[in-house]
């Protein structure tokens, strides 16, 4: 199993999350609801959060408690990261091809 899978993976119930983020059940409800995070449901429809859902709650937490972002800025730059990660994603990709048309030089 590779670790982008083991990342995704949900496997933390509502409460567990919580008390791993050292919050309330209601803050991860409303980060839900207002579209910050989206966990997965099992087919019980309860929310079962996974690694990466856990890393993103975090880096949330970090920039309202310690940066003093509100949450339509949180949006904002979580979105400026997604795209940045996009871009040097495609910057590696443009990267290996150069290289390739160099003949792996």
């Amino acid at each position: 199993m590779n670790k982008e899978r083991l990342d995704t993976e949900p496997r933390y119930v509502i409460s567990v999350a919580a008390r791993m983020l050292d919050m309330q059940t209601h803050t991860l409800r409303y980060y839900e609801k207002v579209g910050i995070i989206e966990p997965r449901r099992s087919r019980g429809n309860i929310r079962l959060y996974s690694d990466r859902d856990i890393a993103l709650i975090q880096r949330v937490k970090s920039l309202v408690d310690d940066m003093g972002v509100n949450l339509p800025g949180v949006e904002v730059i979580l979105r400026m990261m997604q795209r940045m990660g996009e871009m040097q994603s495609e910057l590696e990709q443009a990267q290996r091809e150069v290289k390739k048309l160099r003949g792996g030089k």
